[in-house]
This record gives C-alpha cells, sequence and structure tokens, in this order.
C-alpha cells in the first residue's frame, strides 16, 4: 500500500495546538474542549449518510442478521464498546451486534499495533462467525486505509452482506470497499496523530446513533425508555419499575404489582396497564408485532 500517511487530514499538524506544551492546565482543557466542539457540526454534516447506513443495518438486523463491527486499534476497541453495551441496554442476545479488531481479544487492553496490517486475518476472523448474506459488517478506521479493516470489507462483499465503513478522511480506501462509506471531516488533532480523540470521538458517536436508532426501530424503546432491560439485579429491577411507571403514568406500587405478574417482563406490564387485556393476550399481541409496545396497543385498540 502506497505510504501517503502524511498527507492525511487526521495526521496534519493543528496550527490552533502547536505551543500546546507551553499552556496552562486549564488552557490545555479549553484547547481540548474547542476542538471537541467541532465534531458533531461535522457528524451532522453527514446525516443522510449515516441515514442510510442506519435503514440498511435495520432491514438486515430485522431479518435474522448480524451487525458486526471490525476495525483496529482505538477503532476497534470502539467496536467492542458498542455492541459489549447492546444486550444490558436493549435485551438483545450478545451475537447481534458484535466487535471484533485485530489481535484478538487481547488487544483490547495489550496494544497489538502491527495486527493492522494482516488483511488476510480479517477473513479468518469474519469465517469464525460464518458471516452470511443477511449480515452487516461496519468498518472503523480512521484513516480509511487499515489493511485489516479492507480485508474484511472485502470478505464481507464476497459474502453479500451490507457493508458501511467510518472514517475521518476524504475518499478513504475503506469507503471505496463498502456500500455505505461515512466520512467525518474532523481535522488535525490537538496531538499530532492522536486520533483516540477528535476522530475517536466522531466515531463511537456515529456508533451510538447506528445501533440506538436500529433499536428504536426494532421496537427495543417505548417512548423513549428502554423497555426490554434485563432485570438481572436488584438496580435493574427498580429500574423496570420505574420505567413501567413512569412510561405508563400510575403509581410505582401498581407498577410493581404488574411488574410480577409479568413475569418482570417491562414491555408485557406496560401493555397489560395500558391495554386493560389479559397477560396472555398483551403476549400474543406483543409477538405478533414483533415485540413493538406502540404497534401493539394500536393493535389492540383496533379490536376494541
Amino acid at each position: 500500500m502506497e505510504d501517503n500517511l502524511k498527507e492525511l487530514c487526521t495526521e496534519q499538524r493543528n496550527p490552533r495546538s502547536e505551543n500546546i506544551d507551553q499552556m496552562s492546565t486549564l488552557d490545555i482543557l479549553k484547547a481540548i474542549n474547542e476542538e471537541d466542539k467541532g465534531v458533531a457540526f461535522a457528524i451532522q454534516n453527514k446525516l443522510n449518510e449515516i441515514e442510510a447506513a442506519a435503514d440498511a443495518a435495520y432491514h438486515s438486523l430485522r431479518q435474522g442478521g448480524r451487525l458486526i463491527y471490525i476495525g483496529a486499534g482505538t477503532s476497534g476497541r470502539l467496536g467492542i464498546l458498542d455492541a459489549s453495551e447492546c444486550p444490558p441496554t436493549y435485551g438483545v442476545d450478545s451475537s447481534m451486534v458484535q466487535g471484533i479488531m485485530a489481535g484478538g481479544i487481547e488487544a483490547i487492553q495489550q496494544a497489538k499495533e502491527g495486527a493492522e496490517d494482516n488483511k488476510g486475518q480479517a477473513k479468518e476472523d469474519l469465517k469464525k462467525l460464518q458471516l452470511t448474506k443477511k449480515d452487516v459488517v461496519c468498518g472503523l478506521a480512521a484513516s480509511g486505509r487499515t489493511p485489516y479493516v479492507i480485508g474484511g470489507l472485502e470478505y464481507a462483499s464476497q459474502m453479500q452482506a451490507v457493508t458501511i465503513a467510518i472514517s475521518c478522511v476524504e475518499n478513504s480506501l475503506i469507503g471505496e470497499k463498502a456500500q455505505y462509506p461515512i466520512s467525518i471531516l474532523v481535522g488535525p488533532e490537538i496531538v499530532t496523530g492522536s486520533t483516540r480523540m477528535k476522530a475517536g470521538t466522531a466515531q463511537k458517536m456515529i456508533l451510538n446513533m447506528l445501533s440506538t436508532t436500529i433499536m428504536i426501530k426494532l421496537g427495543k424503546v417505548y417512548k423513549n425508555f428502554m423497555v426490554d432491560v434485563k432485570p438481572s439485579n436488584e438496580k435493574l429491577e427498580k429500574r423496570a419499575v420505574g420505567i413501567i411507571a413512569a412510561s405508563t403514568q400510575c403509581e410505582e406500587e401498581r407498577a410493581l404489582k404488574y411488574f410480577l405478574e409479568s413475569g418482570k417482563n417491562v414491555k408485557l406490564a406496560i401493555l397489560m396497564i395500558l391495554s386493560g387485556a389479559t397477560k396472555e393476550e398483551c403476549y400474543q399481541y406483543l409477538d405478533e408485532q414483533d415485540g413493538n409496545v406502540s404497534k401493539a396497543i394500536r393493535r389492540l385498540k383496533e379490536k376494541k
């Protein structure tokens, strides 16, 4: 691969931080904060690209596919982080959203930067997951040129999976390999080449947007409440009861009663309270509407 690293905008020197080593602590913090402010605006300019990627991913997951993030270094860790948060937040199986990175699971804590140059390893890693055309592979690379990510996207394309690429440079190499390229131009970092900063923030924000939008469209949210939360400990049980009470505008005592009657199923409890239907009826309607509370409520109202 041609070595054009110095030409990338993520590797340029930032004129606003040329003397950062001579600044006071407060001025350093102000400088970082000022740079970070521009990240959200850079993302705002690419909302249409993110929309297209989110819709494509949603349709695949709705048909039983998986969302698989693939990256190296900071990008890989961010993908794994977003994937690991989906099961406790939305109650999905850990296989629905996954993250893999160059160097394997050990590279999360112990940097294995040389692993990103192994283009063929990405194919092997995706093969282990038994990738199919139902799946979505989202490649992450701030520089847009990581061989490991390129290899993963190439294999995903061969398997006819949906492909997304997120980078922080124009005309990225990974973007050329993906059906849905997203390029967020955050500019030079406050510390030259430290792409765990603005570029990392941009990637994390986009991953949050993608996974959250997909989960909302999959019916994991009612109004703006997490209704597929799994009450696996005392804190989460209290949160579940609070969600039931707030979303139905009932007293917590009543919310707790239905929480227990529903078998600690937040969606079921909400539907039972709002519809007045039996547990069995509510379960049936939820099942018919793929677990979407809003759709189940509308369907029950139509039946009355």
